[in-house]
């Protein structure tokens, strides 16, 4: 679904994320859990970046009533989505539905996967080369193996997305982030 289209009319859940690789990750994620979110009336909009939330929540509460709304964000863009939702400072937006990663969900992923297992996702998708190219580039020296793979991930137009699917795909359902857990439990 784009930001342009209009919600299905079997809309029975809106998840808004931030871009396309969290859609890829909450969409395998779903997956591993034996759960098809269309059939289920569960509709996730990449918004195309936080600051679209007002506009997709607006959307949303103007289309069929009855429709929940949950989602997905990166804690340092959680100011966007206290104003969107009308939260007050302090207050959880666990209880609206909406759940933070730490930096982003791919770091999330990262951190969950390990080094050694992303790697291992970036040699069965035969990047391994491109992945050692990137990693004696200057500008890579000295950083952390996490730091390279999350830059690396975001190098190339479409890799986010790709990684994000086989990555959650790589993970066993209950090792999947918390933040991606928790949304799909209240879906």
């Amino acid at each position: 679904m784009t930001a342009a289209a209009p919600l299905p009319v079997a809309a029975r859940t809106v998840v808004l994320v931030e871009g396309v690789s969290d859609r890829a990750a909450v969409l395998a994620a779903a997956r591993g859990q034996g759960r098809d979110l269309t059939a289920e009336g569960v509709h996730v909009v990449a918004m195309g970046g936080a600051t679209a939330v007002r506009r997709h929540l607006a959307r949303v509460t103007a289309g069929p009533p009855g429709v929940r709304v949950r989602g997905l964000y990166d804690l340092a863009e959680e100011g966007f989505f206290r104003r969107a939702l009308g939260a007050a400072d302090g207050q959880d937006l666990t209880a609206a539905g909406f759940f933070a990663c730490v930096a982003d969900l791919e770091e999330e992923l990262i951190r969950a996967v390990g080094t050694a297992g992303v790697e291992a996702v970036v040699r069965e998708h035969s990047e391994a080369r491109a992945l050692a190219t990137f990693r004696r580039q200057p500008a890579q020296c000295g950083r952390r193996p996490e730091a390279q793979l999350h830059r690396f991930l975001g190098t190339t137009s479409g890799r986010k997305a790709r990684y994000a699917r086989a990555l959650v795909e790589h993970l066993d359902p209950p090792a999947v982030p918390a933040p991606l857990r928790r949304l799909l439990a209240c879906t």
